[in-house]
């Protein structure tokens, strides 16, 4: 509730006063709900979507690394949300990967306006995407994609002798759609 009562930029605020809490070696683990709250109430106002409890559960059994088994029409699209969010404030490099190109254009797009509202940046790797561009969309704090180009993109990086051409580049956390 006292989320709810915050401004839009009160809640933006939370993303870089979590980031400052983390880089004191604190665990997300003691910031969670309320990372996960403001998460929620973001969804709301932005993609006029509000987590049911039990998808709230699906967040943090995500965040966990485990699988969440959620039908089709379940949401598993803004489950994910949540542990994207707390795994990109605590500086890893989160990527969604699924399926198709057209899901990683939409899930980026539609999940992207909750991220970008509050001040993550969004990525999109499909197989359209240019070679030459890649290592900016995955610089992204959240970068969506299909399992190939993800792994084509890996292989690469083995090849290239330059850092900064590589993809890859820091920690990171993966959601695998359709796991």
């Amino acid at each position: 509730k006292s989320i709810e009562k915050l401004n839009d930029h009160e809640i933006r605020e939370k993303t870089g006063f979590y980031k400052e809490y983390l880089k004191q070696n604190k665990s997300v683990d003691n910031i969670i709900a309320e990372a996960f709250a403001v998460v929620r109430e973001a969804s709301r106002r932005t993609v006029n979507m509000r987590h049911f409890d039990v998808q709230i559960i699906g967040g943090k059994v995500l965040h966990e690394g485990k699988i969440a088994e959620m039908k089709t029409g379940e949401g598993k699209t803004l489950v994910a949300t949540l542990a994207a969010y707390v795994n990109a404030i605590d500086d890893k490099s989160v990527h969604i990967i699924t399926v198709n190109d057209y899901l990683a254009k939409r899930d980026s797009e539609w999940m992207g306006q909750i991220y970008k509202f509050l001040g993550l940046s969004v990525g999109c790797i499909t197989s359209d995407t240019e070679h030459k561009t890649r290592p900016e969309q995955y610089d992204c704090d959240i970068v969506y994609a299909t399992n190939n180009e993800i792994g084509f993109d890996y292989l690469r990086d083995n090849l290239k002798n330059d850092y900064e051409l590589l993809c890859f580049k820091k920690d990171a956390f993966a959601i695998v759609d359709e796991v």
